[in-house]
């Protein structure tokens, strides 16, 4: 008999960008190619007005959008974040989150439930943490009151160990990387017109942390990067949550003054999983900023973001976020700590294009193989 997962996910409320709901996608797809029983946990924002006329379009909006990637036998469960009861369909059409944690052998924990009424009521649970560093802080400061799991995985490779500069919690992190669908992130064709791209929010928030106040935002960091187009004959474009506000304007001139392409997604129709593939898989390669925060806290990250123009085969030149037990510097991923690196990584993608979009995707395909990543992170969970 097969394993029965559960897993708790956001599909209907991500966010503008459209790239949230493939970190979702490339977990379940993975389940699915594993042969698992996958129940998908979505949540669903209590509201007093909502009635059950709303629960049933939002099933059925989200199972159109699971469909679309062949997830359409999918079990479907809803749950708010602190487990209060739903609206509930007599008709059987979506599962009550009583029913997914009778049925599930597992629940893994993508969209951050943290309330004991919800996690509780699973026989087994992970928990997955995708902001290393930041998460801890969280939970350090009182800000998160995370309910006990079983297991806890993490994509930083310095939490939970004596190098890390953040306390671990008093809790057992598990290494894993991020995983990638790879038939659904084939190599794309290549554009030499094309920019380096990324799709990324723009303003955030500060942080106190060790009597030191840290930015949170990707604003901080790309103003240190600011004079790059001119140091590059790369064009260079950011996708970026910038509206028609007079602070966003004022951000958008300025970029595009010192050479930067600018598309504001704010003023932009919904970006769907679809639209967001199809813009990173259009793009020359990725330049990012990190956020302040993860530089500092040197964990070692990755985004999904990054890995997706990896597996197609693009190179990304991100910022530097500590050294790594596997992650290259200067082979298809290129992670620059200032301007002038930032600069030359561009020159050397350039120099050498093929090779190094060969070395991206095969980066992806070594390490961050959903079916690998997935299969791992279930082995060590149900032991």
């Amino acid at each position: 008999m097969s394993l029965k997962v559960c897993v708790s996910a956001s599909l209907c409320l991500q966010n503008k960008s459209g790239g949230v709901a493939w970190y979702y996608l490339n977990w379940a797809l993975g389940l699915q190619a594993l042969g698992c029983h996958v129940i998908w946990l979505e949540v669903e924002k209590p509201n007093p007005e909502s009635g059950l006329d709303d629960i049933r379009a939002h099933v059925a909006l989200l199972k159109e959008r699971l469909s679309e990637y062949g997830l359409e036998n999918f079990s479907i469960a809803l749950s708010s974040n602190t487990g209060e009861p739903l609206p509930w369909d007599a008709s059987g059409n979506y599962l009550s989150l009583e029913e997914a944690a009778t049925a599930a052998d597992l629940l893994i924990n993508l969209a951050y439930h943290s309330h004991p009424g919800v996690i509780g009521r699973f026989r087994r649970s992970v928990f997955v943490d995708t902001d290393p560093g930041l998460m801890q802080f969280w939970l350090s400061t009182g800000q998160l009151d995370l309910a006990k799991h079983d297991v806890y995985f993490t994509i930083g490779e310095t939490v939970g160990k004596s190098s890390a500069k953040f306390p671990d919690m008093g809790l057992d992190w598990h290494y894993t990387p991020l995983p990638v669908y790879l038939p659904a992130w084939s190599e794309a064709p290549v554009d030499a017109s094309a920019p380096y791209t990324t799709v990324s929010n723009w303003w955030g928030d500060w942080i106190e942390f060790e009597g030191r106040v840290l930015s949170n935002e990707k604003r901080a960091s790309f103003l240190d990067y600011l004079e790059l187009p001119s140091r590059s004959s790369a064009r260079l474009e950011l996708a970026l949550t910038l509206g028609s506000s007079e602070a966003d304007r004022k951000e958008r001139c300025a970029l595009e003054e010192h050479g930067w392409g600018v598309r504001s997604l704010w003023e932009e129709d919904y970006w769907s999983a679809e639209d967001y593939r199809e813009y990173v898989r259009r793009s020359r390669g990725e330049f990012t900023c990190m956020k302040p925060f993860y530089v500092s806290l040197e964990t070692a990250m990755i985004t999904d973001r990054t890995l997706y123009y990896l597996a197609s085969g693009k190179p990304a030149i991100i910022q530097y976020t500590g050294p790594s037990r596997f992650l290259p510097d200067a082979e298809g991923l290129f992670r620059f700590r200032s301007l002038d690196e930032a600069a030359r990584a561009l020159v050397m993608a350039e120099t050498d294009y093929a090779r190094h979009g060969r070395l991206a995707r095969a980066f992806v395909e070594e390490y961050c193989d959903a079916c690998n990543v997935v299969g791992s992170v279930l082995e060590r969970a149900v032991t």
